[in-house]
């Protein structure tokens, strides 16, 4: 699944990436969210499922995609993602052979940019973002560009997400709605190449870091890494409990 807006070159060169995969996408959705580029053209001449959602933002985006996927597991990538060609067969097997697994995320490659933009956007940004926010979640984050996760998790999560804000973090508000039992894989061989052009200026760094405070402050003061640390724990009680009890019986 691909949420998109105005980027019909990378949309084209997202999709022959996964017409090249060892294992084959059983469907292909596209999002369009009110582009006035040549996206939609892209993407049925590759043969995806075209979904226009015009409420802008990546959240609104991403949602309508999941809704509408039909799978067990729901793959997602930005139009900017390269996978490798044996992205999708990694996804499966990691999958099948974990049962326990509910969503599946790994790192990015950068491209695109100067190198030093690359280290940046590597190490300061996506480095800060698994390394600082998965310890305030007691999870691991999930990254958008580079994630799969059941459609049972979706659709427990589905209710609870930030569709209509627009500057809403996307990968940050999916994180922090996640049941607590849902166990998120980190694999760092789970990689796609993604491009660095939104951390060319400060600004863009910038953004994305505002957007992580707004999505925080949404979720303000349940999202305390206190408060959820005090919810996991009452999770795990109430399962030892049940264990014990199921053991006395």
């Amino acid at each position: 699944m691909i949420p998109v807006l105005n980027d019909g070159e990378m949309l084209r060169r997202v999709l022959a990436d996964l017409a090249a995969q060892t294992r084959p996408a059983d469907e292909l959705i596209v999002v369009d969210n009110g582009s006035t580029d040549d996206t939609g053209d892209v993407a049925r001449g590759a043969g995806a499922i075209v979904l226009l959602q015009p409420v802008k933002g990546i959240m609104s985006a991403a949602a309508t995609g999941y809704d509408a996927a039909t799978g067990d597991v729901i793959a997602r990538l930005d139009a900017d993602s390269r996978p490798y060609p044996d992205w999708l067969e990694r996804i499966e097997r990691e999958f099948d052979s974990s049962p326990a697994i509910g969503v599946l995320t790994g790192p990015g490659d950068f491209y695109g940019a100067r190198a030093w933009v690359n280290w940046i956007a590597e190490h300061l940004y996506i480095g800060a973002y698994f390394n600082v926010v998965g310890p305030w979640l007691t999870n691991v984050p999930v990254f958008g560009s580079n994630f799969a996760m059941r459609r049972s998790v979706w659709q427990e999560t589905s209710p609870l997400v930030h569709r209509d804000t627009p500057h809403v973090h996307d990968d940050l508000d999916l994180a922090l709605h996640l049941p607590l039992d849902v166990v998120t894989r980190y694999d760092h061989t789970l990689r796609v190449g993604v491009s660095a052009r939104p951390f060319d200026s400060w600004s863009g760094l910038w953004q994305r870091v505002a957007w992580a405070f707004v999505t925080f402050k949404l979720h303000w003061p349940d999202a305390s890494p206190w408060a959820r640390r005090a919810a996991r724990r009452r999770l795990f009680r109430a399962e030892a409990a049940k264990r014990q009890d199921y053991l006395s019986r």
